[in-house]
Order: structure tokens, then C-alpha cells, then sequence
């Protein structure tokens, strides 16, 4: 699992947390993610939405793609749709995907990259392995995540944000025994690459067999802890987390994870919206008659026509 690789002892340390008198975010339930094929037929695993847990709020939805290897020819994608009313943030962490729009931009993810796209008012796009990689089969690996947009910016003009893998925050626990990317938001004071229209934080540790994470989490944020590959506990409980298992953290002003094996983890949480959800398909609006809208405005091709600016990190610290 490459994605962006550091020695942890030339890092940044994350801040050592008194143990007793932190005020450490309990488990509030664990969800098991379910198998799901999405585009051309490739496999996802999605702990959110479903039956375990509806509202992630402000996330809507979280893709595991992967991992799996490919054989010559298998590699799969998702061919044109539409979005309107979100954001979509592809991380990879192994493979490689392209990414297209209905205005000619879009870029090559690859290990450790990551797309962000702001649909806002509607935009169509294709998320498919180059043909290289579709030729000579290989690793694939990634996560794509959805985050809700708030009601006075679902109608913003779409955008991206390329976040290469050299633009990504890297950090180190307070042990050294783990290595933290900071994708967006902040984290003790650093600060992801990602520019968020929702207040979120987003990032992937890789702990070491006995390390601890122990990260500083605002207190008006959700929180929760997915694990990509491993196992290891969450919470002041030391409650047992496996692949493909969601932990759904309680309130407080800091989360803490310990690794029983090599383990990778996602961290994310945000400002809850708390905003009236109308959703179907790739369209997440606040009422259905927008929902209706977004259909027929798809239909009469009226989605994809603005100009989509090409953002990358390194623009985003200029504006």
C-alpha cells in the first residue's frame, strides 16, 4: 500500500495528549460495510448510506474500491454521468484512474493523488483506468468519498482541485510509529491541501503493530475511523476495528486508535449541514422538485456546460 510513503522520524510530530485529562471521543457504534458493483461492474465496499447507518451528515456516501488485482483486460471504470449538488473526492492509493468532464479538463490520479470535484451546479465526468493499465491489468486501490454540499452552494459553478501526492501533508504520530497524510481540514495546527466548501477533515494513517494515533478533533465535528486493511482498537475502550469495519465516534475534544497489526485507517469528519436531504442517484439536492429539476435539466443536456476551471493545490495557495 504506497500511496505517499515517509520516514516518520523527519516529520512533523503530532502533539502528545494527556491521556487522562483528554477528553477522548467514545465508540458510538461499528458498521460493517456492504458489497456493492457500481460503473462497468467493479466491486465497492460502502460502509455509508445503508441499513447500519443512514446519516453520516455531512458525508453522504464512502466507496473502498479495492484492493483487488487486476488481470490483462479486467480493470474497470465508471463511463460518463452526472453529479449535481456535492462534492466527489477520489483518493488513490494504489492504480491509477482518469478523470474526465463534459468541459475537456480532468486529469491522471495515481498512488497517493487526489481528485476533487465541486459538481455544485452540475457537471458530467468519467472516472476510468488509462488504457495502459487496462492492457496490462495491476493493483488497484482507492476511496472515493462523497461530502454534501450546503444549500447556499449547490448551485456554485463546478471546479477541481488536482491534490498530487507531493502536495499532500505528511505528518507523524506522536510515537513516530505512524505516519499521517492530511488530505483537507486541520489537524494540531497543520493543514491539509484540499480547499473545502464544507468544513471537513480528511486524512489516511498507516500505524505500525503497536503504535497510537491520538489526533485533537474539533468538538462541533463528527468523527469516524474506517479501516482499509489490518486491525486494531478505537476509543478510550479499546474497541476492536477490522477491514472493511466503520467506527462511528461519540462527541468529545480528541480520538484515539491503537494498531494490533500494519494497519490503514481513514479519519474523517466534518460540520454536520443538518439540512433537509433530497437524493437520487447523483443527485443530492435539498427538495425533491430540485431533484426533478436536476433530472430534466440532465435530460434536456443542460448539465456540463459551464466552464470548469482546473484547480491544483499549488493554485489554491496563490488565491
Amino acid at each position: 500500500m504506497p500511496a505517499v510513503t515517509a520516514d516518520t522520524l523527519t516529520l512533523p510530530r503530532l502533539p502528545d495528549l494527556p491521556q487522562t485529562a483528554t477528553a477522548w471521543r467514545p465508540v458510538r457504534e461499528v458498521v460493517r460495510a456492504r458489497e456493492f458493483l457500481e460503473g462497468e461492474g467493479f466491486r465497492v465496499r460502502r460502509p455509508f448510506p445503508g441499513v447500519g447507518l443512514a446519516n453520516a451528515d455531512p458525508f453522504l456516501l464512502l466507496d473502498h474500491m479495492g484492493a483487488v488485482e487486476y488481470g490483462p483486460g479486467e480493470a474497470k471504470g465508471a463511463p460518463w454521468h452526472p453529479h449535481r449538488g456535492f462534492e466527489t473526492v477520489t483518493y488513490m492509493i494504489d492504480g491509477a484512474l482518469e478523470h474526465r468532464d463534459s468541459a475537456g479538463g480532468g486529469g491522471l490520479i495515481t498512488d497517493g493523488g487526489t481528485q476533487w470535484m465541486t459538481a455544485g451546479s452540475g457537471v458530467l465526468h468519467s472516472e476510468l483506468p488509462p488504457q495502459d493499465v487496462v492492457a496490462r491489468g495491476g493493483l488497484f486501490h482507492g476511496v472515493q468519498l462523497w461530502v454534501n454540499l450546503p444549500r447556499a452552494e449547490k448551485w456554485t459553478p463546478p471546479r477541481y482541485q488536482d491534490i498530487a501526492a507531493r502536495d499532500t501533508t505528511l505528518l507523524s504520530s506522536g510515537d513516530g510509529g505512524a505516519l499521517v497524510r492530511l488530505v483537507a481540514g486541520d489537524v494540531a495546527g497543520f493543514r491539509g491541501p484540499g480547499a473545502t466548501r464544507t468544513p471537513i477533515t480528511y486524512l489516511h494513517a498507516t500505524l505500525s503493530p503497536g503504535a497510537r494515533l491520538d489526533l485533537p478533533w474539533p468538538e462541533d465535528f463528527t468523527a469516524m475511523v474506517y479501516v482499509l486493511a489490518g486491525r486494531g482498537t478505537v476509543g478510550p475502550e479499546r474497541r476492536p476495528l477490522d477491514e472493511g469495519h466503520l467506527a462511528v465516534l461519540g462527541r468529545g475534544g480528541a480520538l484515539t486508535a491503537h494498531a494490533a497489526t500494519p494497519w490503514d485507517v481513514l479519519v474523517l469528519g466534518g460540520l454536520p449541514l443538518n439540512e433537509p436531504v433530497a437524493r437520487y442517484g447523483p443527485f443530492v439536492m435539498n427538495t425533491r422538485a430540485e431533484i426533478i429539476q436536476a433530472i430534466e435539466d440532465h435530460q434536456a443536456g443542460r448539465l456540463g456546460r459551464t466552464q470548469v476551471p482546473h484547480v491544483t493545490a499549488a493554485d489554491e495557495e496563490l488565491s
